[in-house]
């Protein structure tokens, strides 16, 4: 905990965690914009995440008690001073895009080989 790296990574660490943070300052606030913004996000990962992010004081949850119920999210001023890192985070992927699209894809395609392997070793040594 005395690294400002290791702090920075628990708050930003989840997958969908930076991606909340940029829609919130698209004006995507509630959880339904928000599951349509990131579509590969399940609705409990993504509610998970919220609430880490909430939790360490990143964004702040409103709930208007009105039927049916509401609820917006929005950054709070340590939330606002996150933004320049993530900022540089998608500035710096869109910069790299092809190279790591390749190297992700590449990848990906052999993973299921790589996790064949492993079955057949756990299978050998238990």
């Amino acid at each position: 905990m005395e690294c400002g790296l290791h702090l920075t990574k628990e708050v930003l660490n989840g997958k969908w965690k930076a991606g909340i943070l940029k829609a919130i300052t698209l004006n995507v606030r509630r959880p339904s914009e928000m599951l349509r913004a990131l579509p590969d996000a399940t609705k409990r990962v993504l509610n998970v995440q919220l609430k880490e992010l909430e939790q360490h004081g990143i964004i702040k949850k409103k709930i208007y008690h009105e039927l049916p119920l509401k609820v917006e999210y929005s950054l709070t001023k340590l939330g606002e001073s996150l933004m320049p890192i993530v900022d540089a985070m998608n500035h710096w992927g869109d910069e790299n895009r092809d190279f790591l699209k390749t190297v992700i894809q590449k990848k990906a395609s052999i993973q299921p080989a790589l996790d064949e392997k492993c079955r057949e070793y756990r299978k050998k040594i238990c």
